[in-house]
């Protein structure tokens, strides 16, 4: 099948732990280099956002990235790129026309503004993976959501108009219904994990203390990296904590405003010594950086899904996970890693202290981590269940097939 894919913010190309740069990179990314694995031609359309970027850019075999101008060529957070749609979707209707798409496959709910209209034009079926539901985000963080006021109106009517929406996991088909999305439209395939870089075998990074914790996401208040830190201050063993991501190196992202407000709080907690900002990682070195913890943690709000988790599984590493989200359908509860409530520290703290002193224990999640990715979570798997997705809804659109509802 030939596919568009529109990701008006997250570029395949990006570098990520940016604010606005994370996991839908990684997917978008992933999911498009394994569909091309598979035979199909995917072109992924994104925003200019630095005019010395050429037209398009060959990215994989089948898979090449289009840089559409859609608004000032520069960085622009994400939540102002509304106003822009309409450029984005004229972009992706010029090319279409010379492309000619089976399928449009938007990411993230203003991609899916732009897809419906493009999708109109070229007269094709237009399937959409939301990656974060505004509804959940201004559940638990109230005034402090950013997005544009459009986007309470503007999302569900993308989920109700799409030909089908892929949810990445069983929490979202949920939502998904309640905002009135029709069951019969719903499928589920979940994030995936490149399992040939993710191993548990291979270099590891070095360590300072008898016991490592990382934790791996942007810098923002809802990964909940604070909650982490109360954690440390309460664990009962001469372990470490590393925070992966921010702006820059370990030097620029200590000028980060959340970095910094983190950093005084493992100071006021008194476990500054063992709180290390490292900035930034590259794919490359991010394997060997996992491999060097007794646990990883994922301590969000909310997580639509998080890719870290898998990543962490891949390399043989047990997960600690607020039970929120995708994370309650990535992490099996005493057997790959275990789930603790949400900003509960006293939990968290508990939990890590009982994993990382029983080394039988950090191995036996590990191997069972492993195990799990390599039967559920490959990126091929992904792709394949993505493209007879795409699959079933051209056929319902034509009149052949129908669409089945949620799977997995």
């Amino acid at each position: 099948m030939r596919v568009a894919m529109i990701s008006e913010h997250a570029s395949p190309l990006a570098v990520l732990g940016g604010v606005d740069a994370g996991g839908q990179n990684v997917h978008v990314a992933a999911l498009s280099l394994a569909l091309g694995r598979q035979g199909h031609e995917v072109t992924v359309y994104t925003r200019r956002d630095d005019p010395a970027l050429p037209d398009r850019v060959p990215m994989g075999p089948g898979v090449e990235v289009v840089h559409v101008n859609a608004g000032p060529i520069e960085p622009i957070p994400k939540d102002e790129l509304l106003p822009y749609m309409g450029e984005l979707a004229d972009g992706v209707v010029a090319d279409g026309r010379a492309t000619h798409p089976d399928v449009l496959h938007s990411h993230f709910w203003m991609s899916g503004v732009a897809a419906l209209d493009a999708a109109r034009r070229l007269d094709v079926p237009m399937l959409h993976t939301f990656h974060a539901l505004g509804v959940v985000k201004r559940r638990h963080q109230g005034a402090d959501d950013t997005s544009p006021r459009e986007r309470q109106w503007l999302e569900p009517r993308v989920g109700r108009e799409a030909d089908g929406v892929i949810a990445t996991c069983s929490d979202e088909a949920f939502e998904l219904k309640a905002l009135g999305v029709p069951p019969g439209h719903i499928s589920v395939a979940p994030c995936g994990v490149d399992l040939d870089t993710f191993t548990p075998d291979g270099p590891v990074a070095e360590r300072g203390r008898a016991h490592r914790i990382i934790t791996v996401g942007r810098l923002i208040k809802r990964k909940g990296f604070d909650t982490v830190i109360e954690a440390l201050a309460r664990m009962h063993a001469d372990a470490e904590l590393v925070i992966v991501g921010g702006p820059g190196d370990a030097e620029t992202t200590m000028t980060d405003a959340e970095a910094h407000r983190l950093h005084e709080l493992a100071v006021a907690r008194g476990v500054a010594d063992r709180v290390v900002f490292a900035g930034q990682l590259s794919r490359e070195d991010m394997p060997a950086m996992l491999r060097s913890a007794d646990a990883v943690v994922c301590a969000p709000w909310y997580e639509p899904f998080g890719i870290t988790p898998l990543e962490a599984m891949a390399c043989g590493v047990p997960v600690v996970a607020a039970a929120v989200g995708g994370l309650t359908d990535t992490v099996l509860d005493g057997v790959t890693g275990r789930l603790v409530p949400p900003k509960d520290a006293a939990a968290l703290a508990d939990a890590l202290t009982d994993l990382v002193t029983d080394p039988a224990t950090v191995r036996a999640f590990g191997v069972a981590g492993r195990e799990r990715v390599e039967s559920r979570y490959s990126w091929n798997r992904i792709a394949a269940d993505t493209a007879e997705t795409y699959r079933l809804v051209a056929g319902a659109r034509s009149g052949h097939a129908h669409v089945t509802g949620v799977r997995s």
